[in-house]
């Protein structure tokens, strides 16, 4: 039996539908709003500060708010931190490749998914993508993390504005990125090319792939470079979301001085 099922035979939710796409928390849900992507919002009983904010942004445009009590909230949520908010998404827009590469507002930089299915990790990568201007993300469908619930809390809303590519095949949308004229960036421990020693001027997609095993040999193998972060320190690996921090900016700072 589904959550959404489990919560309606126990009558958790009565007027409101159990959506797949469920976000909560104040940041993803204000941004859920900033880009017209609500379709109902569910505000705890003693919400106040800035639930009231969502709330007022809600009414100015027609959306249907429920009071609700803390625990259907909890509930609801399946326990996250939803700070008294909770939100129904209209459904996400799909992109493919060549979406993303067609709506570049400059050289196209576009940030590759390789067996990523940390909700917390791909939200956190989501998060960065946006504040360094990314044009999107490319991800493979099969098991990857949901972008409603932990993911959107932890990209603090910028689900609702990064482009979002769901592919089957990571490698083949590799070829699509150069077909397309972008260049492909795999990021590893193991290359001897430094990341800083990289043209990112020119259109790019970076590579990550997933902690531990990195990489998938087939992925590796279609990438124009491997380039590795250089490390100076006693541990010589990085979370795969500073990784693409630090990869992102690294961009960023090239085409600044370019």
């Amino acid at each position: 039996m589904s959550f959404a099922k489990f919560l309606r035979k126990k009558g958790f939710v009565r007027s409101w539908r159990v959506s797949d796409v469920l976000i909560y928390g104040i940041n993803p849900v204000l941004e859920a709003l900033r880009a017209g992507r609500v379709k109902e919002l569910r505000v705890s009983e003693r919400a106040g500060g800035r639930v009231i904010d969502a709330v007022k942004s809600a009414n100015r445009t027609g959306i249907p708010v429920h009071r609700v009590t803390p625990g259907e909230l909890d509930r609801l949520t399946q326990g996250g931190v939803h700070q008294g908010i909770a939100a129904e998404l209209r459904p996400i827009e799909r992109y493919d490749v060549t979406d993303l590469v067609r709506g570049a507002r400059e050289a196209p930089l576009i940030v590759v998914l390789d067996g990523i299915e940390d909700p917390h990790n791909v939200g956190a990568i989501v998060r960065t993508a946006d504040a360094a201007g990314a044009d999107g993300v490319v991800r493979q469908s099969r098991r990857a993390a949901p972008l409603d619930g932990v993911a959107a809390k932890a990209s603090a809303g910028a689900v609702s504005h990064v482009k979002i590519a769901d592919v089957v095949n990571i490698a083949r949308a590799l070829e699509e990125l150069k077909e397309a004229g972008v260049w492909t960036v795999g990021l590893t421990g193991d290359s001897g090319k430094r990341l800083d020693q990289v043209d990112l001027t020119v259109p790019i997609a970076l590579v990550l792939g997933a902690e531990g095993t990195g990489l998938r040999r087939l992925v590796r193998d279609r990438c124009d470079w491997l380039a590795s972060i250089p490390m100076k320190g006693h541990v010589q690996s990085l979370n795969v979301s500073v990784a693409a921090g630090i990869a992102l900016f690294e961009v960023v700072r090239q085409r600044s001085r370019s």
